[in-house]
């Protein structure tokens, strides 16, 4: 499989790299040679044992290398009806950016724009930032960096605060089977702040699968919430991963929640470079029918008086499987480090699988660290007690269900993302949602 996809790159290499600027197509090179020496990885290497990637390119897929123009009317394919929540909205349809109209102007000196356009007019300001942290990825972060030729990049110079949410709208839009892959840079410089909601949907029956590479470069003092929400389809593959660097005193949240998918594999590490950092992650994952997530995340303590937080929490129906792997690296200089990490999951059938391995490694003596993970049912006690007051046993199944999967959402400081996202996992449990309904490409 990974040699077709080889052969693919070199009998169209040309096509790929005419359109892009040099910066792209510089870190292209290096990432077909590492991917053509290693190509896909397989269920027997440790990180992919319970995902098997290889499986999920089999399909006969169309890939837009010669950037056909794909018409879309965006404000009529997708309408976000979380009331209140006023956003500054960009698109990405497939893996091109483009633009919204909507939301307030910009602060002075931020960029929100095409990757490949910035890169071609400006390369000086990404020349340090593109692919830096993503050449050391794995054979996927290689395959997307081979075959991107756009996605969106947002910078934010020092002492910028861009007050309004910024949305961003990924669109999977074609009518064959469809593979594309898009890249994300998002560089606050020092003492900036912005705060990020990007949305993961899908408009197609067939098959579709995105690689996605996003990489962020959090400066000293600067402040960064990220939430990533996923409501595709049960045909539709996700491959993300996230690379995160954060200096001196900065501040990164991010939750990452799924709500509906198909085969579902996020990657996130964030290294904490210099004292003062904190970072605080949480994810939920609902499964049913056969789907499969994977979150799998690293946090690197390089240097000392650093905090984190993890908290990921599952809850699957029926058929799905989960996995979860998250290690907490605490390095020799990375004293004074304060981490938790905590995993916890449900399993609501016999036929729901759970494969979770918690890691923790110090080689540090003055820090405070923990990690634990649970798998099991619903408390049956409990439902007990809540059946002996008057609630039927279905209704207290679904209350207790919704108070677990609360913690994490209680971590979305955006108020009305927050109180929408309650209605949405609610309706979700309840079996009443599959996918977003203002979002007319779902329906």
């Amino acid at each position: 499989m990974s040699q077709e996809y080889i052969d693919i790159f070199e009998q169209n290499r040309e096509l790929v790299e005419k359109p892009c600027a040099a910066l792209l197509n510089d870190a292209r090179s290096k990432a077909y040679a590492r991917f053509k020496a290693a190509g896909f990885p397989g269920i027997k290497e440790e990180d992919w044992l319970h995902s098997n990637v290889s499986k999920q390119f089999a399909a006969n897929y169309g890939m837009n290398l010669g950037r056909v123009n794909v018409k879309a009317d965006r404000q009529s394919i997708f309408t976000c009806d979380v009331p209140d929540l006023k956003t500054r909205q960009a698109f990405i349809i497939n893996d091109t950016f483009s633009n919204g109209s909507n939301g307030k102007e910009l602060p002075s000196g931020v960029v929100l724009a095409s990757l490949n356009e910035t890169a071609s007019k400006n390369p000086a300001l990404l020349a340090s930032y593109y692919n830096a942290l993503a050449a050391n990825g794995d054979s996927i972060a290689q395959f997307n960096t081979m075959f991107a030729q756009d996605g969106l990049l947002l910078y934010i110079p020092k002492n910028t605060a861009v007050e309004e949410t910024i949305q961003i709208i990924t669109l999977l839009q074609a009518n064959v089977e469809m593979l594309s892959n898009r890249r994300l840079l998002i560089i606050l410089e020092e003492n900036s702040s912005a705060s990020l909601l990007v949305c993961d949907h899908s408009s197609m029956a067939k098959q579709t699968l995105s690689t996605q590479v996003t990489e962020i470069f959090i400066g000293r003092g600067a402040n960064l919430h990220l939430y990533e929400l996923e409501e595709t389809s049960h045909s539709n593959t996700r491959l993300s991963h996230l690379f995160v660097r954060q200096q001196a005193d900065s501040n990164f949240i991010h939750s990452n929640i799924t709500l509906t998918g198909g085969f579902t594999r996020n990657r996130i590490e964030v290294t904490l470079e210099e004292g003062g950092a904190a970072a605080d992650i949480s994810g939920l994952v609902i499964g049913d029918k056969n789907q499969h997530t994977d979150n799998r995340t690293l946090v690197d303590h390089k240097s000392g008086n650093c905090t984190s937080n993890e908290l990921y929490k599952y809850i699957l129906d029926e058929q799905s499987t989960g996995v979860f792997a998250g290690k907490m690296l605490i390095r020799p200089d990375a004293q004074h480090t304060l981490s938790q990490q905590t995993n916890r999951n449900l399993c609501l059938t016999s036929d729901a699988h759970m494969y979770a391995q918690p890691q923790l490694e110090i080689y540090a003596d003055d820090v405070k660290c923990s990690h634990g993970s649970t798998v099991g049912q619903l408390d049956e006690n409990a439902l007990f007690y809540m059946q002996q007051r008057g609630i039927p046993a279905a209704e207290a199944r679904h209350l207790l269900m919704h108070a677990f999967a609360g913690e994490v959402i209680e971590n979305i400081k955006i108020d009305a993302l927050r109180d929408r996202l309650h209605m949405l996992v609610e309706k979700r449990l309840r079996g009443e949602l599959n996918h977003c309904k203002g979002c007319a490409l779902c329906k």
